[in-house]
């Protein structure tokens, strides 16, 4: 099967915006955990604009536009970027929405999902080869040219036949050259060789230097699939980014992950001739409505190795003992003590290697 993936460096106009975004929640999570947040960005051209709700016990609404400024000052003179423009504002979120979420329910209705496969099992992430193969490459390459980029890969089977990748002042044969090194090297991790042959186009529009906000706005939530899984899943309509975790839009989708990577990891069942079989893919899904705790939806859907298809209803997974309601998820992945700004620069998922920061990517621990 043919696919198609890209991926964003940090720098991406977009991505700078979902940084904003988190660096602002973390700001108010840091002065109350139970802070209700959400944060749009809309940043370029000499300008950032700051929107959304926030009530954070201990300060008013203007001291809440204040933090904000000062969270964007901060982000912009780590990242070494000029001050243009910032016009904050900021409200108290709805009393109506409030009630819903004071008892437990959903902070909106929505529908979001999870998806964990061995496609990439030998490099510990459990994603989708070409997203992962699109996320190496990026942050191969990220880290030789520190600049706004993007890459993409189309994969036939584990064959990759097309990389696409544009980064700012890089002139195209260096650029060229790296991903002919991803290639040789790192591109093997996954099980994945080039295709021959295999289509490179470096800078494909030739070489540029207009980047970032200069050349492009920037808006939260803009890179949906990047912070999910590629192509190769449903993907629910609402970003993560500037959300604290009562937003089901968030702390959902990273309990659907959770699921689909504990079900993948640990579950079986046994063939007519008593032989264990295990999932090859599980994908999850979660729904539900403005104020309700319990998901008007749950169900997994297990591709197993022998060909089988299963799905499930999440509440019947009974020696698994999710909890997906809105408190229940934030007391499992301890989404109030997370810092949220690491988790919108290089996708969501995948990083097993760090459960501290990424707490929906820890199995076995169920309790």
């Amino acid at each position: 099967m043919i696919r198609t993936a890209e991926f964003v460096t940090p720098k991406h106009p977009d991505k700078l915006a979902d940084r904003i975004a988190d660096a602002i929640l973390d700001t108010y999570m840091t002065i109350d955990q139970k802070a209700r947040v959400a944060i749009e960005v809309l940043a370029g051209h000499g300008a950032i604009h700051i929107i959304g709700e926030a009530t954070v016990r201990g300060i008013s609404e203007k001291t809440a536009a204040e933090c904000a400024l000062d969270a964007v000052r901060e982000f912009l003179r780590v990242e070494n970027l000029q001050e243009p423009l910032i016009d904050v504002k900021i409200a108290l979120q709805s009393p109506e929405i409030a009630q819903g979420v004071d008892t437990g329910g959903a902070g909106d209705q929505g529908i979001v999902y999870g998806m964990a496969t061995r496609e990439t099992e030998a490099a510990g992430e459990y994603l989708p080869l070409d997203y992962c193969l699109a996320r190496s490459l990026c942050a191969f390459l990220y880290e030789k040219h520190p600049e706004d980029g993007k890459t993409q890969i189309t994969i036939d089977g584990n064959r990759i036949t097309t990389i696409v990748s544009s980064f700012a002042n890089t002139k195209t044969a260096e650029l060229e050259a790296d991903i002919r090194e991803w290639l040789i090297g790192t591109a093997r991790k996954y099980g994945a060789e080039p295709a021959i042959p295999c289509a490179i186009l470096a800078n494909p529009a030739g070489d540029w230097t207009q980047s970032g906000w200069d050349a492009d706005t920037g808006l939260t939530g803009r890179k949906l699939a990047v912070d999910n899984y590629g192509g190769a899943c449903p993907c629910g309509g609402g970003a993560f980014s500037g959300k604290d975790p009562s937003k089901t839009d968030r702390s959902a989708a990273y309990m659907a992950r959770h699921i689909a990577l504990t079900l993948l990891l640990e579950s079986s069942i046994e063939d007519e001739n008593g032989k264990t079989i295990r999932p090859q893919i599980v994908q999850t899904k979660l729904a539900y409505a403005i104020g309700k705790a319990e998901p008007v939806d749950g169900t997994a859907m297990i591709a197993w190795e022998n060909g089988k298809t299963t799905y499930s209803e999440i509440k019947d997974l009974e020696l698994f003992k999710f909890d997906t309601t809105p408190n229940g998820i934030i007391e499992k992945l301890k989404l109030r003590e997370i810092e949220y700004a690491k988790t919108s620069m290089w996708g969501a998922f995948g990083h097993l290697n760090k459960p501290d920061e990424f707490p929906w990517e820890k199995i076995n621990d169920h309790d």
